[in-house]
This record gives C-alpha cells, sequence and structure tokens, in this order.
C-alpha cells in the first residue's frame, strides 16, 4: 500500500519535495538529481527540458515508482509514491507493445485492474480505438505497423487505465518529424478531451513549446531544476509565430549552456582516461 497523504481536491496532483537521487558506480557515486522540487496542479501539461545525461529519465521513473528517491520525497494523487500504480500511467518510447497481442489486446492489456464484464472492456476498448483512428487496424500485430500507430497504440492502452496522470518518456523521440508533428497535434487533443495531467520528459525545445502550459529545464548533471518557464500563449501554437521564436531562442541559449557544460565534463573524462 502506498503511504496516505492529506487529501484536498484544491491539492496538487504531484509534489516532489527535495528529491535526490544518486547511483553506486565502481566505488564511486553518481549524483543524478539534486534537490528537486515541483509542483504540479491537475490537468496541466508539463515538459522536463534537457540535454543528454540530466536525469529527465530519472525523474520521471522515480515519479513512477520504478525507482525511488534516495532522499526527498514524491506525492502523487495524495499518496506518497512507494512503487508503480495504477493512478500513474506509463508511455515509452519504444512503444512497450506486447509483439503476440493484437492491437485490441494490447489496449484490453490497459483494463487489467479494472472491474468491467467482457462487454464492458470490448466497449471501452473499441471507443479508444476509434479515438485514435486505430479501429480498422484492430485485428494487427505490432510488426504489422509504423512506428507512429504502434505508438498510437501505447497511448490507447495508457488512456485505457483512466489514469489521472499520463507520464510520457520521450514517446514520439523516434518517430520522422511528420509523424511526430501530427501525434503531437494528436496529444493536445487527447489531453483536452480526457483531461489528464502529462509529465512529458523531451530533448526537443520546439516539442515542448508546442505542446506544454510549464516547461521544466533541467541542468547537466547532477540534475537540478535551471528552470522553470511558463507557456502562456494560446492553443494551437504556431511555430513562426514572433513569441515562439523568441521562447525557443531563450530556451535553446539555456539548454546549450547545459550542453556545453556536458562536453566539458565528457573531454575532461575522456582526457583523464588516455
Amino acid at each position: 500500500m502506498e503511504h496516505m497523504h492529506m487529501k484536498d481536491e484544491n491539492s496538487p496532483i504531484l509534489q516532489i519535495e527535495g528529491v535526490n537521487k544518486s547511483f553506486r558506480s565502481h566505488q564511486s557515486e553518481i549524483i543524478a538529481l539534486k534537490e528537486i522540487n515541483l509542483t504540479v496542479s491537475k490537468g496541466e501539461f508539463i515538459c522536463i527540458l534537457g540535454p543528454s545525461g540530466c536525469g529527465k529519465s530519472t525523474l520521471l521513473n522515480s515519479i513512477a515508482g520504478f525507482s525511488l528517491p534516495t532522499s526527498g520525497k514524491i506525492i502523487a494523487n495524495h499518496h506518497e509514491v512507494i512503487g508503480p500504480g495504477p493512478d500513474r500511467a506509463m508511455v515509452f518510447q519504444e512503444y512497450a507493445l506486447f509483439p503476440w497481442m493484437t492491437v485490441s489486446e494490447n489496449v484490453t492489456f490497459g483494463l487489467t485492474n479494472k472491474k468491467l464484464t467482457k462487454r464492458e472492456k470490448k466497449e471501452k476498448v473499441n471507443r479508444l480505438l476509434n479515438q485514435l483512428q486505430l479501429a480498422e487496424f484492430h485485428d494487427r500485430y505490432p510488426k504489422d505497423l509504423s512506428g507512429g500507430m504502434r505508438q498510437r497504440v501505447a497511448i490507447a492502452r495508457a488512456l485505457a487505465m483512466d489514469s489521472p496522470m499520463m507520464l510520457m518518456d520521450e514517446p514520439f523521440g523516434a518517430l520522422d518529424a511528420l509523424t511526430r508533428q501530427t501525434l503531437q497535434i494528436e496529444l493536445l487533443r487527447l489531453w483536452k478531451e480526457f483531461k489528464k495531467t502529462i509529465i512529458f520528459v523531451t530533448h526537443s525545445i520546439q516539442e515542448s513549446i508546442f505542446l506544454s502550459t510549464r516547461i521544466v529545464v533541467m541542468t547537466y548533471r547532477p540534475g537540478t531544476i535551471k528552470k522553470i518557464v511558463p507557456v502562456n500563449f494560446p492553443y494551437p501554437r504556431d511555430m513562426s509565430s514572433p513569441e515562439f521564436i523568441r521562447l525557443q531562442q531563450e530556451l535553446t541559449q539555456m539548454v546549450m549552456e547545459e550542453q556545453m557544460r556536458f562536453q566539458k565534463v565528457e573531454l575532461h573524462l575522456g582526457t583523464k582516461a588516455k
């Protein structure tokens, strides 16, 4: 059982309080996350942005309960996170579908813990397949689908769980530019329709501005929050608008500072190894 936390309807859906995470490796300690504090309200779309190695996925895995913090605590849906739970649905970059199951069966798997009759499950799955333009592929296997279609199936399965929170780890990172943009538009539609809270990890600055209500910019290791940037202009967002370009330049500068720090560290380690 997860620890109870005082419940208040107006309280945040996610609270990250003083979270640190370190890993031991060959007698040394790697500090992945340092003093992370973040409060997320219900219905927000938060993007976590930063260069490789800044702890974005480590933070998401901690929220998911796959990897617990070394110190500090995470409270999701008024419960302290001590492991994975059905209140936090996860969508990965590599789709994570069962290859031996059809599209329908994969989505039905999201209903495993739901007390529904066979007919209710079928109706719910069919409705989700329609909402994600997957109905005609219901009897296909993942190997027969494109990357974009597989990711639609993974999103449909996560939505089937009825979790208030969706955690997405670079879900469009492996897709071509056109498919990626199509799915970004689709995800915004689903976010509004299903009224989810989304925590979305990306290293694409453009994607983070296009999607989110707030962007959490992280520093290179140890991963800390460099800045939280609100994105205040309305949806749908025009990537060629002056406000979009201005914010893109501001974020690029922030992320590049961290990328340069990362390269300096890598160069230093490479020199030491010679």
